[in-house]
């Protein structure tokens, strides 16, 4: 998938791809400190980051991808902060949905939209519904997301359903997820330098890999994308068993 026109630096071989990549956009205030510029700016740096790193992993073929912009936790943050990061979610809307939508790429939203302002209510909604067709990837943009309240929601609507305890099972709290439908994410991806999950995807990255990086987001580019994904494909996933061309204990 080529969501841009420009050309980019050729692809290394990975010989084996994670379907679903989880990242955790995290640096973009520390970017612009580190420049004598706002934590604004820095927001408006990553944002302007987001498309060149979708269309890198659409060209490797990973086939879902799943951006945390915005945590139940962040409302804590100074109110000009989150203002803007919230007009910066509508813009980017604005400017890059016709883009998405020619790219083939199904953008969803996961999180609780009620908080939000009804104006980007709204726009995500469009969004969501403009590109409900399209196959090649799918962009989830987790907006107003917590992994626990995620759960939550999910055991609420076991009780409210009159679930017995009994019929309670993993895969009947994951069928009642934000990410219902989907794989589990099988990378997960930190940048900034924290090495931490922060909330993000507790229940569904049980199991997935990680892979932390100095590099704030606004610098996450290309040979960032391209090093994640051959550091994976290096990984012995075990899901907790010994095959036996392993032969070791590891988890």
């Amino acid at each position: 998938m080529v969501v841009t026109a420009v050309a980019t630096s050729p692809l290394p071989r990975v010989h084996t791809l994670p379907e679903h990549v989880a990242i955790i956009m995290d640096g973009n205030g520390r970017w612009a400190q580190s420049r004598g510029l706002s934590r604004q700016d820095g927001h408006r740096a990553g944002a302007e980051n987001l498309r060149p790193v979708i269309e890198r992993f659409g060209e490797h073929g990973v086939r879902v991808l799943t951006l945390f912009a915005f945590s139940t936790e962040n409302w804590g943050r100074p109110r000009a902060e989150v203002e803007a990061i919230l007009r910066l979610a509508g813009r980017v809307i604005d400017r890059d949905l016709h883009v998405f939508e020619d790219a083939g790429v199904r953008l969803c939203h996961i999180g609780d939209l009620e908080q939000l302002p009804k104006v980007l209510q709204k726009k995500i909604r469009m969004a969501v519904e403009r590109t409900a067709g399209n196959d090649r990837m799918t962009v989830n943009l987790a907006f107003n997301y917590g992994g626990r309240a995620d759960i939550v929601a999910a055991v609420r609507q076991l009780v409210a359903e009159g679930v017995t305890p009994e019929a309670v099972t993993e895969e009947a709290i994951a069928a009642r997820l934000c990410t219902v439908g989907l794989p589990d994410p099988d990378l997960l991806i930190r940048t900034g330098g924290e090495h931490r999950i922060s909330n993000f995807l507790v229940w569904q990255a049980a199991y997935c890999e990680y892979h932390f990086t100095t590099a704030y987001w606004p610098d996450f580019g290309v040979a960032e994308v391209d090093a994640a994904l051959l550091e994976y494909s290096r990984r012995c996933r075990r899901f907790g068993l010994v095959p036996e061309d392993v032969g070791t204990d590891a988890v």
